[in-house]
Parts: structure tokens; C-alpha cells; sequence
């Protein structure tokens, strides 16, 4: 998607430094970057992707850009507002949504938890109704708003908590790995959901560590490593980094470092990383173009018990994988 003139949102070496103690007797201070000059534009109308490991600083990121975190140094705007300076109405314009159960309460109905934060929001009473019922339909509760929260499932909790963020009709909305733990129903009818918001004309920065997920659901994707971007494109264009090879997946029992060090140095292998998958351990080699590495794969794990060997095509966690686990990346 183009961007236009005026992003909805802008980060310009956008930068956030923790101070932090350590020791009981004799306290030392150190310094934690943990977002390290990220720039990045979103279009009116995108949803974006912000793609990282735990501890890459989406979160920190995030909270710069809702106004919760005042940034170290850079500046940040959305809706051409400035996050600092225009706190006010850069709250009014924007909703937001974290993983997780709080935020609401559970004695209530679902019903009346929108009525109460719509008061809160300011919401005109004469509105109310009207828009707590398309919200209801937007996130799929109708027929359940009667129900106290507390007898509600994850993903409906989820679901209610992103109709109380769009209340007062933001035109951004910022979604913080809202799938998290829900189960895959529930993560579903969530995607259905987000997926309304862009219908909406709604502009949607996720965060997700579910690559299919933002592979279904993201115009546009960066990838943030150590509080730095290390790529940023579409979900096609992030999968080209390794599209062009293959990837080997073999069925491991108990796989050592040392055995990792070594094939991630054979001539045309790009990365190598190892997923849990049950009681199997499988190890996943992304190889370059043209280049053959089954054999040499295998023969660098004589010490290792084998299953099953196949090979596949990259999908978008590939690419992810492979930037965030690179050297130098």
C-alpha cells in the first residue's frame, strides 16, 4: 500500500534509554537502550506489522507512540500530531488493546462494561446505543452482551476489550499480541475481527509472535531485532529473502550446540534454528539458492539420532526466523 503525504503514523529514530540498579550492598546503575533509532511510516488506512522476539522493544515502541513513554530522543506523530507535545489529542484520536485479561470488569455484563467506558470516553449519550450495538456486531458478541464477563472465554474477553478501544471511534487502533493464549477458535473469530477494523478504514498497528497471522492479516510488516529494524516490506516481499532456496526440516532427538555451530558454517546454508514440536525436536535449514545441503546437513549430525527429512518452501516465519537469528542481521 502507498504511502500518502501525511502517515497516520510516523517514528523518526525514534530512541528509549531505561536506567536501571543492581546489587543489594553496593548498587550499580546501568543504562538499557531498548529502542535504538526505529523509523517507520504507516499509510491512513494500513494495517501494519511489528514483528519481533521478546524483549525487541515493540511494547516500549508502542507505548512511545500511545503517549505512556515519553522517548529518550526522535520524535514520533500520528495523525500528524506530535506524541509529546500533542499528548491530549493524540489520545482523543487513538485506541489501543494489550494482551491479556485486564481492563475489564467481571462482575458485569459485557453490556455494561461498554456502557460504563462509554461514559468514561465521553461517549454522547444519544449515541450509546447505537454505536455499543455495531460494536457488539463488529467483534461478534451479539446475542452474548447479556452474559457476565467472568463467564466469558479469552477470545471473547479479547473481542470486548477491542469494541471498549473503538468507543469513542479512534481513527488508529494499537493491538499488542492481542491473540495471545486464546485458543485457535477464539484466535480466529480475533482475526476476523481485525481484519473488520481495516474494512472500517481503521489504520491498525499489531503486534503478533503468530507468523501466519500477520502473514493473513498485514499490508506491510517491520521487523524489529535489539530495538533496531532490520526489514521492513510486505509479507511477500519478507519471504523473498528466502524464497529463492529451500528449506530442510529433520526430525531430531536431542540436538547439542556445538552440532549447531557447525552446520550453520556449511557452505550454502543461510540459518538454523531448532522448533519444539511435541515430543520432537525438529531442526529447520533454510539453504541458499541452488545450493545442496541435505547431505551435508546430515553428515554434520552423525552424532544425532534422525527421523523423518523433508524439504518444503519458506513461509513468512522463515523469513522472520532468519532475521532475527542472522549475524549482523
Amino acid at each position: 500500500m502507498p504511502l500518502t503525504d501525511t502517515p497516520a503514523v510516523q517514528a523518526r529514530d525514534l530512541r528509549r534509554t531505561f536506567r536501571s540498579r543492581s546489587g543489594i550492598w553496593r548498587q550499580t546503575r546501568s543504562e538499557v537502550e531498548a529502542v535504538k533509532g526505529v523509523s517507520f511510516e504507516i499509510a491512513p488506512g494500513e494495517l501494519f506489522g511489528l514483528l519481533g522476539p521478546n524483549g525487541a522493544g515493540k511494547t516500549t515502541t508502542i507505548k512511545m507512540l500511545i503517549t505512556l513513554l515519553i522517548p529518550t530522543s526522535g520524535s514520533a506523530s500520528v495523525l500528524g500530531r506530535d506524541v509529546v507535545t500533542d499528548v491530549r489529542e493524540v489520545r482523543s484520536r487513538i485506541g489501543y488493546v494489550f494482551g491479556g485479561d485486564r481492563g475489564l470488569y467481571e462482575r458485569l455484563t459485557g453490556l455494561d462494561n461498554l456502557r460504563y467506558f462509554s461514559e468514561l470516553y465521553g461517549v454522547p449519550p444519544r449515541e450509546q446505543r447505537a454505536r455499543i450495538g455495531s460494536l457488539l456486531e463488529l467483534v461478534g458478541l451479539t446475542g452474548r452482551e447479556g452474559e457476565k464477563v467472568e463467564g466469558y472465554s479469552r477470545g471473547m474477553r479479547q473481542r470486548l476489550h477491542i469494541a471498549r478501544g473503538l468507543l469513542h471511534d479512534p481513527d488508529v487502533f494499537f493491538l499488542d499480541e492481542p491473540s495471545i493464549g486464546i485458543d485457535p477458535v477464539g484466535a480466529r473469530e480475533l482475526r476476523a475481527t481485525i481484519a473488520g477494523l481495516r474494512d472500517q478504514g481503521k489504520t491498525v498497528l499489531l503486534t503478533t509472535h503468530y507468523m501466519f497471522e500477520a502473514d493473513e492479516l498485514c499490508d506491510r510488516i517491520a521487523v524489529i531485532r535489539s530495538g533496531e529494524i532490520v526489514a521492513e516490506g510486505t509479507p511477500d516481499e519478507l519471504k523473498q529473502l528466502v524464497s529463492a532456496g529451500r528449506v530442510l526440516e529433520v526430525e531430531t532427538y536431542g540436538v547439542h550446540d556445538h552440532v549447531l555451530d557447525r552446520l550453520r558454517v556449511v557452505p550454502g546454508v543461510r540459518s538454523v534454528v531448532v522448533e519444539e514440536r511435541g515430543q520432537l525436536q525438529v531442526l529447520v535449514v533454510a539453504s541458499e539458492p541452488g545450493a545442496e545441503v541435505t547431505q551435508p546437513v546430515l553428515g554434520g549430525l552423525d552424532e544425532t539420532r534422525v527421523g523423518r527429512v523433508s524439504h518444503r518452501d519458506p513461509t513468512l516465519e522463515d523469513a522472520y526466523v532468519e532475521l532475527v537469528t542472522r549475524t549482523g542481521a
